[in-house]
């Protein structure tokens, strides 16, 4: 690390940024809605706008569709549901990008000599190879995506994700997400959060976690700096 890295990184605190990958980094947000009516058109439900989406998602997704039907589904019928929106979303994310800006923050962070890393409840045997083919692996110091199954939270898996860290402390991690788990997640692993509206839900619903909120991934780096200043 250069003199002037090294500076800049304890000008910043040594601050580690956590990133989200699914409506974050990755603008899959129009992929994800096709999907997912793809989906609710093999099990008899409605499609959704995207404005109603961002109202109702949360997760674990089976309460998403207990908003949505009014009853949890059971486990055959949530067996079915993600089935059936994973396999329609691999196809219609094969066009999606990542998120204005996205690539030149994660080089200029890196270069300033901080760290990142990059946390999802996306399949790990499908994240790391999308996170390749968009050529930005090499930006972040750990890739995690979810080896358990789709149902549950990320709160455990953000845990694990920062405990894994190496000489990282949780109160310099801030995690940048899209959705109000991200912060929870944030929260249970003693880090803090910025959520971005550019994904899952709706600007009301994030203001509501009591975190930063932002529309920008530069604003959110700006918010992750001044939270660890």
């Amino acid at each position: 690390m250069g003199a002037h890295r090294a500076a800049d990184a304890r000008a910043h605190g040594g601050t580690h940024l956590v990133w989200d990958w699914n409506g974050t980094l990755f603008h899959d947000t129009d992929a994800v809605i096709e999907a997912t009516n793809a989906s609710f058109a093999e099990i008899g439900l409605e499609p959704i706008t995207l404005e109603r989406y961002r109202e109702l998602y949360c997760v674990p997704v089976p309460r998403f569709y207990e908003r949505l039907m009014g009853r949890l589904p059971s486990e055959a019928e949530w067996g079915v549901m993600d089935e059936a929106f994973h396999r329609h979303y691999r196809s219609f994310a094969a066009n999606a990008r990542l998120a204005s800006g996205a690539e030149q923050l994660l080089t200029d962070w890196q270069a300033a000599g901080l760290t990142q890393s990059l946390c999802s409840l996306a399949p790990h045997e499908h994240l790391v190879p999308i996170v390749r083919t968009h050529g930005i692996e090499q930006r972040f110091v750990r890739v995690d995506g979810r080896t358990g199954p789709s149902s549950t939270g990320k709160a455990e898996h953000m845990v694990r994700h920062i405990a894994a860290l190496e000489a990282v402390a949780p109160d310099r991690v801030v995690v940048i997400g899209d959705a109000v788990d991200d912060a929870v997640a944030a929260a249970h692993a003693g880090a803090r959060a910025v959520l971005y509206t550019g994904g899952s839900h709706s600007r009301a619903s994030l203001e509501a976690a009591g975190v930063p909120v932002v529309d920008s991934l530069a604003d959110a780096v700006r918010a992750a700096r001044e939270l660890t200043a």
